[in-house]
């Protein structure tokens, strides 16, 4: 046994167990033949760093994994981080333009050699970040998306994909960023509100016999219009459909056409088309005859305008930025008299998240994959029980989202990333291999030159569940850890990740690629609102793990983490948890100083005391609890059984009540219930429970190895826990009222016991000690008393009555009582008062009534304590 110091101090002991751990393997012991467990984390991005949401996911990861690795079973949790192609490349990018370079002074080969440079140098912050906050992952065998392995994998399931027709090239709108001149994915725009307006033009018929309005948030599109589109059943259009309007300023025919996207209620009914430049426009023009390779596209890489195929648009605008082209066209549209009104309006306005410029819908040739035919067998392990989502109310909205799939964009003009497999000859027909050897047979050694782009860093991470194994080559770990067990994820990722890897491993493995899907909430700032760095409410998790530790930000997470709701970040409760720590410590210290260490048994010892049996069955009692709520993954629920049973049962309780008499039953029950915690408490807080445990005496393996508590209901003794239970009551009423009645905490009293039954004095007679101990009751009579100027308190059919007298100053505690009986009477009044004032309830702000209703309860319940004090004085 090792003296543990007097104070808890968790940054002491965090780093130290943590390399222990993770030098020595215990992340992944040799168990090959223990029963798999298996679950991948969502790869972190590279340039990242641990913000509070990445906090709760790894946590519930770990408690889970901890948790099974405890039960015996090959628990491997996937580890590795995404090579996050934007963000990567704006980073290495911002170095070199800070050396007043650009990616451009380069070759591709050698600006990737600076990325690889950086990520060995200053690509690992994160990774050492999950280690602080305690993750167990397979460090060892830490996976990237572009090692070379992972790499192999993605481009065989391209090159497939292409092979099984499941993957094509095509001119469609996507997100384009002129910031980073590439195509992103929908999770990197953000919509922002924006004060704009919205202009109505005049778009004159070609007849001369009239005039259409239309109206636009983005005049400068105008340019490149098609067509304007009417409601099919718009009376006022209806003798319009099928005839031209002359545009103004391009002087372009452009038809009108009937199209249901026009809502006869919005403006005036009649909607500009220009399906090269707006996604709604684009599904208009095909649905009007147009393909996409003859929609105009007036916009350039830079978002500057640029000729179109019909050589219409005038010298004056080519080259100028797209909000100076909006300023000339609308000065242009004013001076022929065809602007009727502008006016403001709040604008949903799509941001790149990281170049902070706004997004352009730009047609482009690009890479996409069928999603749609790949969703089919998703959808179906969704319906079939295959895949089981946690909670249930998610599937509503992956099926919602599944069955109105579009095609996925998979490609990126980026140099960071996978570069496509696909080499084009000089009329520009693609062929796709895994390498240029394989392209060229497939060519006829005809001269080719590769595609420049990379693919979507969601389309490698799709890969993930089995790439990650060692698939495409035969390797025995796919075969023992494919399916994963369990995949734990934010619900703001389903689609972009969870999704698909759903359809590829299903595609590829022709399996799910997780049996389970558990979906978590957001970490919200404590009032709701959703943490995000301008409104300046978001917590630092390296912060708060500094200031308590990372056990008490852990216990946190899983405490908080109710199935499909957010988390309400509260530092008072991590503070909390670090108090719940502090108490198991201290505990740990009482049994040391009595004499009590390890245990020498995982099965309960005999006992024959009552307090001994009964610990034991809440200990048994426990871990099926906590065993229960992790079959339902609800963390909460294995937090809050094993808080409680640490915090009332054992601590403030059992400890309590052996003070009395610690013997060698006792020790070696004390001793093993206190294991019991540990092992209990480990996957939860595993710094704080691995230094108790090796303190209490020497052991043959290290905690994190240990074995999960049997949870053996023969342990459970009913006839212990209905005594101590009954005697834990009784105690606590005597506790209450001596507060009730100001009695000084070390007086010692007298009881005198009624109409007890054979049972409760028999009871009464085994734990006259603890009474004597924890109530401070020296003396037990079953005569008859006086019950003047006595206390009474009821305890199932027994009464006790404790004389007062020369214990307290009667009469000067009635006084006392009634006083502050009087005034809390009075301020109940006053505010059932202001309650029943419906001009307060329905004007004041609804914090104040909440809080006027919650003061008249407090001030109820202490009319009623009090009353029931003086009850007791007679």
């Amino acid at each position: 046994m090792t003296e543990l110091p007097k104070t808890f101090d968790p940054a002491e002991i965090e780093n130290r167990w943590y390399a222990h751990w993770e030098q020595n393997g215990l992340f992944r012991p040799e168990r090959p033949r223990a029963q798999p467990f298996t679950i991948v984390n969502p790869p972190p991005n590279v340039t990242g760093s641990l913000h509070i949401g990445h906090a709760l996911d790894n946590t519930l990861q770990d408690i889970i994994v901890r948790y099974e690795r405890l039960r015996g079973k090959d628990a491997l949790w996937v580890v590795g981080t995404d090579h996050a192609g934007i963000a990567t490349q704006m980073v290495v990018e911002r170095q070199l333009n800070a050396q007043q370079q650009k990616r451009t002074d380069f070759t591709r080969d050698e600006f990737i050699a600076k990325v690889w440079e950086w990520k060995t140098e200053s690509g690992g912050a994160i990774t050492r970040q999950l280690r602080r906050l305690g993750c167990s992952m397979d460090w060892a065998n830490e996976r990237f998306t572009m090692d070379e392995g992972f790499s192999k994998a993605v481009i065989k399931v391209f090159v497939e994909l292409h092979r099984r027709g499941l993957l094509y090239r095509d001119k469609r709108l996507v997100n384009w960023d002129p910031g980073l001149r590439t195509a992103i994915s929908d999770l990197e725009v953000e919509t922002r509100e924006i004060n704009g307006k919205f202009w109505h033009f005049s778009y004159p018929l070609e007849d001369g016999s009239g005039m259409i309005s239309v109206a636009t948030t983005r005049p400068e599109t105008m340019l490149a219009d098609m067509a304007v589109a009417v409601n099919p059943e718009d009376a006022r259009y209806t003798a319009l459909i099928g005839k031209k309007v002359r545009l103004p300023i391009t002087g372009r025919l452009i038809p009108i056409v009937a199209d249901e996207h026009a809502d006869p209620e919005l403006g005036s009914g009649a909607v500009k088309i220009t399906p090269g430049h707006d996604f709604n426009d684009f599904e208009v023009g095909k649905r009007a005859g147009f393909k996409a390779a003859d929609m105009l596209n007036m916009l350039d890489t830079d978002a500057k305008v640029v000729q179109v195929a019909d050589g219409l648009i005038p010298d004056a605008y080519l080259g100028l930025d797209r909000f100076d082209a909006r300023k000339q066209v609308v000065a242009a549209i004013e001076a022929a008299g065809l602007l009727e009104k502008v006016e403001d309006r709040v604008i949903q306005t799509p941001y790149g998240d990281r170049s902070g410029v706004v997004i352009e819908p730009w047609l482009t040739d690009q890479w996409y994959v069928d999603a749609e035919t790949l969703a089919k067998p998703a959808i179906e392990a969704v319906k079939s029980g295959k895949i089981d989502v946690v909670p249930k109310t998610w599937e509503k909205t992956y099926f919602n989202w599944m069955e109105n799939i579009q095609p996925w964009c998979v490609s990126r003009q980026l140099w960071w990333g996978h570069q496509i497999p696909a080499w084009y000859d000089e009329d520009g027909k693609a062929y796709v291999a895994e390498d240029e050897a394989g392209a060229q047979a497939l060519a006829g050694n005809k001269p080719l030159v590769r595609d420049n782009d990379v693919l979507d860093t969601w389309f490698s991470s799709a890969l993930w569940p089995f790439g990650t194994l060692g698939w495409p080559d035969d390797s025995p770990m796919v075969a023992r850890h494919y399916p994963n067990d369990l995949l734990i994820s934010g619900f703001d990722i389903l689609f972009f990740w969870d999704a698909r890897m759903a359809m590829q491993g299903l595609e590829f493995m022709g399996d799910v690629p997780w049996r389970k899907l558990y979906l978590h909430g957001l970490v919200r700032a404590a009032d709701g609102q959703k943490m995000s760095k301008s409104k300046g409410n978001v917590v630092d998790p390296l912060g708060l793990i500094d200031q308590y530790g990372a056990d008490a930000l852990r216990f946190f997470m899983a405490a908080m983490e109710s199935q499909g709701r957010d988390v309400k970040m509260d530092e008072k409760r991590v503070e909390g948890y670090r108090n719940f720590a502090t108490k198991l410590w201290n505990a740990g210290r009482f049994l040391q100083s009595n004499g009590i260490g390890a245990s020498s048994t995982l099965d309960a010892p005999s006992a024959e005391l009552a307090v001994n049996r009964w610990i034991i069955a809440e200990t048994v009692a426990t871990a099926q609890a906590i065993e229960l709520a992790f079959a339902d993954l609800r963390f909460d629920a294995a937090a809050n059984a094993i808080y409680h049973f640490v915090w009332d049962q054992f601590c403030d309780w059992y400890l309590e009540l052996i003070k009395v008499q610690i013997e060698d039953e006792t020790r070696s029950v004390a001793g093993w219930a206190f294991d019991q915690i540990l092992v209990m408490l480990h996957p939860f807080m595993p710094f704080i429970t691995e230094e108790l445990w090796h303190a209490m005496g020497n052991r043959q393996a290290d905690l994190i190895v240990s074995h999960w508590p049997q949870a053996d209901a023969g342990s459970l003794d009913k006839a212990a826990s209905e005594e101590i239970e009954w005697l834990i009551r009784l105690i606590s009423a005597i506790r209450a009222a001596r507060t009730e009645l100001n009695i000084p905490p070390g007086a010692k009293m007298r009881a005198f016991v009624r109409d007890a039954s054979e049972g409760s004095k028999a009871r009464l007679g085994r734990q006259q000690a603890a009474l004597a101990r924890v109530a401070r009751i020296e003396s037990l009579s079953f005569g008859p008393v006086s019950e003047a100027g006595a206390a009474q308190i009821v305890a199932e059919e027994a009464t006790f009555i404790l004389p007062l007298e020369g214990v307290i100053d009667l009469a000067a505690e009635k006084a006392r009582l009634t006083k502050a009986k009087e005034a809390a009477e009075k301020e109940r009044d006053t505010l059932a008062g202001r309650l029943a004032n419906a001009s307060f309830v329905e004007r004041a702000k609804p914090e104040a009534v909440a809080k006027a209703r919650e003061d008249h309860a407090e001030k109820a319940a202490e009319v009623e304590r009090l009353g029931v004090a003086l009850a007791r004085l007679g």
